[in-house]
């Protein structure tokens, strides 16, 4: 307990616990962050992350896959615990102290339908554009943006954000939006291909160039690799 100026014990302030969810797809080469429009409360009309109140039997987890916007099921999101924010004036409600997770989605339509009753729209932002956003998210959307960036650097964990099967190209593609740089061609698939981490299916993908040569990942669960 701490002591207040002049000898006075100060009393704890109860603080409630929420979560918040920055879930991120690539969408015309192009890393993009889910946002949602309150309908009410002290930022009615604002877009933030989604996010609410843990419930008094609810895990974190539980939370923030409930708290993802309808048409997405919680197995579709990969979903990681990213950081606690607790600065006393984040929530102009009272003392809120929100987890923050990061989520990863392959494919953005499965997320178009906001929920009835709390957002009044949802909308996929690209995040070099963000409008201004509520409460501290915006703080929320560059730490997550941060482990992203890392972590794809370390782990195989770009299978998340692609489909089945793909090209090298799209592989490449995917990596370059999230890092805001180009990746050598020559250098960057040698090194994919040395790892192992991928098996050729033995088809290509036709277009207007070259046919291009279709993989998949031998493994969709998350490990530990030096990628780049």
């Amino acid at each position: 307990m701490s002591t207040a100026p002049g000898g006075c014990a100060e009393s704890p302030v109860p603080a409630a616990v929420a979560v918040d969810v920055a879930v991120f797809t690539v969408r015309a080469g192009t890393l993009r962050v889910l946002l949602a429009r309150a309908r009410s409360g002290p930022f009615a009309g604002w877009w933030a992350l989604p996010g609410g109140r843990v419930g008094e039997q609810e895990s974190l987890d539980d939370a923030a896959a409930r708290e993802l916007p309808a048409g997405a099921a919680a197995r579709d999101v990969y979903l990681e615990q990213l950081y606690t924010f607790g600065q006393p004036q984040r929530d102009p409600r009272g003392r809120v102290v929100s987890v923050a997770y990061v989520g990863l989605l392959a494919d953005p339509e499965r997320m178009t339908a906001p929920a009835a009753d709390k957002y009044a729209s949802v909308a996929w932002r690209p995040v070099s554009r963000l409008p201004r956003l509520a409460y501290d998210h915006a703080a929320v959307v560059r730490l997550a943006v941060a482990r992203l960036r890392a972590k794809l650097q370390y782990t195989n964990l770009v299978y998340t954000l692609l489909p089945r099967s793909f090209t090298l190209g799209e592989l490449q593609s995917l990596y370059e939006a999230i890092l805001g740089r180009a990746l050598d061609r020559r250098n960057f698939r040698r090194r994919v291909l040395s790892l192992e981490l991928l098996r050729p299916l033995g088809r290509v993908r036709g277009g207007p160039h070259r046919p291009a040569a279709l993989y998949a990942f031998r493994s969709r669960r998350p490990m530990t690799v030096s990628v780049l």
